[in-house]
This record gives C-alpha cells, sequence and structure tokens, in this order.
C-alpha cells in the first residue's frame, strides 16, 4: 500500500489539536530531576552486558548562531563572537572523553549527527580537533558505512568548508532553507537568497554527500498560497534527496525570539491547510515519497528503503534508518537515550561548565522506562514508522491479552475506524490514507501521559 496520504479537510479540522511529535516515548515533559548520574551510569554498564551489544549514535549540540531567527525554538546562543566556541569545545571535549569511559569499544558508532544553533560556526580547525577527540575515544565507522549527518546554515558555510566535513566522515547534510520568499526572509530575520542554497547543495554533491536534505516551513509570517508555491517549486527544481515541511509552532510564551513575530501577519488556520495540501500534492507529484511527519524522501533514498524493509525507527533527530542505537547526547541541552531509559543535560552553558569541572556528567533530568512505556514505545514507533500494527505479534512478543489490556483504547480507535482513519481487523491495525497526516492522534490513543488539557501548552498542534 502507498503511503501517500489523503487531505481531508473535514476530518483534519476534527482532529487537529496539540499533542507530542513522538521522538520519544515517553516524551520530554515527562523527564524528572530524579534521575541521576548514578542511573545513567547503570545504564551504560547494562547496556555493555547485553548480549548483543547495541551500536552507538553520537548527538553532538553546538548551541551558537551568528543571528538570531525569530522562529526558532531550539537551544542557543546568539553571538558574533567565535572565541566562546573555543571554550565550548574545551568543555564538549571533556565529556566526550568521560562518556567514552563509558562504552565498550567494540561498540561501533553507525550514527553520527552535529545540530544545533548553527555547527558550522567552528572553525575548521575546532571542527578537526572535534571529530579528532570524538575518534581517539569512540570507534567510528571507516568509509561510508555509518550515517554522519550536520546540519548546515547555507548563510556560513563555504565551498572549502563542505570538503573538509566530507574529508571529516560527514556523508549527509541538512539544509535550513525554511521559505525563499523574500518577505517571509523578511519577518523571520533570515536573509538566504536562492542562488545560497542552490551553491551549496551543488558543492555538497560535488564532494561525494550522499544525501541531502532541506527544511521548509509553512505558517510563517506573510506566507500564503501562492507565495508557497513558487518556493515548491525551486525546491523542487534544486532536487534534493529529502525534504522536511514543517509546521511552524507560534509559542511566544516558549520561545522568546517568536516574539518579534508578528501575529497578525501569520497566515490563518484555514490558510497553513491550504499550503499543507498544495506540499502534499506538489511534493508527490514531483516523485517524492511521503515518509511522515513532515518527512519526503526520494524512492531511492535510505528512508523510503528502511520504510519499506520495515526497518525505520523513530528517536530524537527524528526518522532514523538505523533502529536499536544507544544515542549518546554531548553538549548543552542534548538528549541521550541508554539502555531503557532517557537523559538530557542541562541547558545553559555556565551549568554544563561547572558541572564537568566538578567532575560530573552535566545530566540534570531524565526517565527510567518501565515494562508499560517499552511496550507503549513499541506500539507507537511501529504506527509512527510503518502506518501499521500487527497486535498479534504484539501480544506475543510482550506476553500479554492485547484486547484486555488496551480495552478502552481499542473502544476510541473504534471512533477512528468509523471516521476512516484505520481499519483494525484480524489482529491487524492498518493506517489508511485519510489518517496519514493523523498518525500522531492515533499514537495519542496509546500515550497513557497524554492529558489534553495541558497538552494545548506544552506541544504544537498536529497539523
Amino acid at each position: 500500500m502507498s503511503n501517500s496520504p489523503l487531505f481531508d479537510l473535514n476530518l483534519i479540522q476534527r482532529y487537529d489539536k496539540a499533542g507530542p511529535r513522538y521522538t520519544s516515548y515517553p516524551s520530554a515533559v515527562q523527564f524528572n530531576a530524579h534521575f541521576l548520574e548514578e542511573h545513567y551510569r547503570e545504564a551504560a554498564r547494562l547496556s555493555n552486558e547485553e548480549l548483543l551489544p547495541r551500536a552507538l549514535s553520537l548527538y553532538f549540540h553546538i548551541p551558537f548562531c551568528d543571528t538570531i531567527c525569530y522562529y526558532c525554538g531550539c537551544n542557543k546562543v546568539v553571538t558574533k563572537d567565535r572565541s566562546k566556541a573555543e571554550l565550548y569545545l574545551q568543555y564538549i571535549s571533556k565529556e566526550v572523553v568521560m562518556q567514552g569511559a563509558l562504552f565498550d569499544r567494540d561498540r561501533v558508532v553507525e550514527q553520527l549527527h552535529w545540530g544545533g544553533g548553527t555547527p558550522t560556526f567552528l572553525s575548521h580547525q575546532q571542527m578537526r580537533d572535534l571529530m579528532a577527540v570524538t575518534r581517539e575515544n569512540f570507534t567510528l565507522r571507516d568509509g561510508d558505512g555509518g550515517e554522519y549527518s550536520i546540519e548546515i546554515d547555507p548563510r556560513e558555510i563555504q565551498h572549502k568548508s563542505i570538503a573538509l566535513l566530507r574529508e571529516l566522515g560527514f556523508n549527509r547534510m541538512s539544509l535550513g532553507v525554511q521559505d525563499f520568499d523574500s518577505r517571509v526572509q523578511k519577518a523571520v530575520n533570515r536573509i538566504q537568497p536562492e542562488e545560497m542554497t542552490r551553491s551549496t547543495l551543488e558543492a555538497a554533491r560535488r564532494e561525494g554527500f550522499k544525501s541531502v536534505s532541506m527544511d521548509l516551513i509553512y505558517g510563517l509570517p506573510l506566507q500564503n498560497l501562492e507565495s508557497f508555491d513558487v518556493t515548491l517549486q525551486r525546491v523542487i527544481d534544486l532536487d534534493p534527496d529529502r525534504l522536511s515541511v514543517f509546521n511552524y509552532a507560534h509559542l511566544p510564551h516558549l520561545f522568546k525570539p517568536q516574539r518579534r513575530i508578528h501575529a497578525e501577519e501569520l497566515p490563518t488556520p484555514a490558510e497553513k491547510l491550504d499550503i499543507l495540501q498544495l506540499s502534499l500534492e506538489r511534493l508527490t507529484a514531483a516523485g517524492y515519497v511521503y515518509i511522515g511527519m513532515d518527512h519526503f524522501a526520494k524512492p531511492s533514498d535510505e528512508l523510503a528503503l528502511a520504510q519499506n524493509k520495515g526497518t525505520l525507527y523513530r528517536n530524537f533527530q527524528g526518522y532514523s534508518t538505523h533502529a536499536e542505537c544507544d544515542l549518546i547526547g554531548l553538549g548543552a541541552s542534548s538528549i541521550g537515550s541508554v539502555y531503557n531509559s532517557y537523559d538530557q543535560n542541562v541547558r545553559d552553558l555556565d551549568g554544563y561548565y561547572a558541572a564537568l569541572d566538578a567532575g560530573h556528567l552535566p545530566l540534570f533530568r531524565g526517565y527510567e522506562l518501565e515494562a508499560d512505556d517499552l511496550l507503549r514505545r513499541e506500539i507507537i514507533t511501529q504506527i509512527i514508522c510503518h502506518f501499521c500494527l500487527d497486535t498479534n505479534k504484539i501480544a506475543q512478543q510482550w506476553e500479554i491479552q492485547f484486547e484486555n489490556y488496551f480495552e478502552s483504547e481499542l473502544a476510541e480507535l473504534e471512533v477512528m475506524q468509523q471516521d476512516g482513519l484505520l481499519t483494525l481487523q484480524d489482529g491487524f491495525l492498518q493506517v489508511e490514507s485519510k489518517g496519514r497526516l493523523l498518525v500522531r492522534n492515533i499514537c495519542q490513543v496509546f500515550d497513557r501521559y497524554n492529558r489534553p488539557d495541558a497538552a494545548d501548552k506544552r506541544f504544537s498542534r498536529l497539523i
């Protein structure tokens, strides 16, 4: 069955509400300060002692940005003082050494990602130094066997920097675009001519990057159907391997930069839905496969291939081709997932530095998953990655009576079945075309922490 979603305006309007994006289950709002460094170290020990220890995934958070984008909700430090990165690199290197000591060296790093902020805020020598200390403390893949990616701001990067990144082992990149319309760019304080993006993408291809992704955002100030159609056509002409088309969540009470966006200039909910529908039509007509949750990929891309094989996974970086890795978060605010636990580093630089100076891992909260959490995580992962769930297989694997364990959830799913979002029969749940865009709603049925009264303030709208 094709994963192409069917845009049903009536259903979308009825089901549109706030909720998690399920880059983890439970979501980060459940993390708590009772999770201590000793719990993390124990998780690492248990992970090493598994019969078949998992591969590793490393995420590095580089928080610095030269200028601020008003829509941004990331943890960042806006500064033009490049020297601040040097001190940060000294401390993140300390953390690399401490973390590396916790994991056996025969556990290969299948995934590595530099995010931010703006990772290319770093100088060439700083990039070399960070990768060198990583190789000294972890076992990285030789050649292109791993998935090593970096987020790129085309306004920051030079062609020689792209060559260096390829030399260091990166083989995938994500380009921030958001919108090519100059009026929209000015309204969100991100001036980025199309030629700048094109030049970066072409340089990446010349250097042999295996995959280039582009990020777009719909719902930004001054956007309309006609202007975003132009952006979509320009992006299609650039022919990236992957695309993300995110819904802008205007949450100025949570993210101060968004207070500079004029709410009256935002498109209406109806206009946003028109833009979403247009995006689906344009991208699928251009040959992209709808992976789910805002993501599209060429049929030949590893994301699409992994989905076809049933090996697609979802973690804090989004969809992934490598399932069952232990994710080690490095740097201020980074999130990890080791064994059956989640962890997060302190967000502010002073606190991050102070913890490392004291000889501690800079954790400030986390979560230890119970058996019920693991079961529900497996269910949500299957639905959100593959749009289906074999309930008989789940019942056998977890030694439960599915109908009894999830009696109330099945009653709720029955309403969704009547609405055409899914079919559930003979021990198999299949998300139908009408339900593809509403897959988060379906996942929420299995989320025992989901409280609609609190969701509106903590999460973005589902559509």
